[in-house]
Formats: C-alpha cells, sequence, structure tokens
C-alpha cells in the first residue's frame, strides 16, 4: 500500500507559479502527477522513477513545469511555472510499481487530488 497526499494547489493568475507537493507513505518505482479539469478526461502531467532519476513530461507543460523528489521527505514535487488557464485542473499524484509512463493505466495508488486554477 502506497498513501498519497497532495497539497499546494490554489487560484493564481496567469503566469504565475505554484508547487505541488504529494506527501507518500513511501514511494514505488514510479512516481507521477496526473490532472483532469472539467468535462475532460484524466491526464498524464509528468512522471519520474525514483530509482533511475528517469523523468517524463507531457508536450503541454514541457519547459514550465518540473517534477522532482525529496526522498528524506518522502515528497514528490511539481514546480508549475508560466501556469495558463488551461492548466486549471485537479491534480492528483499517482504511484505505479514498474512503467511510468505515459499509461495511468499502470498507476494503482492515487491521492485525492489538489485544485488548481488558473485566471487570464
Amino acid at each position: 500500500q502506497v498513501q498519497l497526499v497532495e497539497s499546494g494547489g490554489g487560484s493564481v493568475q496567469a503566469g504565475g507559479s505554484l508547487r505541488l507537493s504529494c506527501a507518500a507513505s513511501r514511494f514505488d518505482n514510479c512516481m507521477g502527477w496526473f490532472r483532469q479539469a472539467p468535462g475532460k478526461e484524466r491526464e498524464g502531467v509528468a512522471a519520474l522513477s525514483t530509482g533511475g532519476g528517469s523523468t517524463y513530461y507531457a508536450d503541454s507543460v514541457k519547459g514550465r513545469f518540473t517534477i522532482s523528489q525529496d526522498n528524506a521527505k518522502n515528497t514528490v514535487y511539481l514546480q508549475m511555472s508560466s501556469l495558463k488557464p488551461e492548466d486549471t485542473a485537479m491534480y492528483y499524484c499517482a504511484a505505479a510499481p514498474i512503467v511510468c509512463w505515459p499509461d495511468e493505466d499502470e498507476y494503482n495508488y492515487w491521492g485525492q487530488g489538489t485544485q488548481v486554477t488558473v485566471s487570464s
């Protein structure tokens, strides 16, 4: 079992920044961030291999978002910069045992989510 608790969401104007945190009871091989906007399917945002350090990003966030891990705190972060209104969504942290990207079906542990709202 992996328990995940997200925090750090909020409201920000376009161009602003937020840092999301995911506190985990333990790391799995893959830790990822996903998001779901109203009326849309959930999509992958970023993921990392906690052992190998490989990172993966959706094309829509490359160059703006950075995923990282703090092993001492069992925490995964998503630093979001140059935020756009289309980044508005509920953001979820998730854990997977083997495959990190891009299939969210590989992820079997999920947090409750944290809301990010970007206004223009």
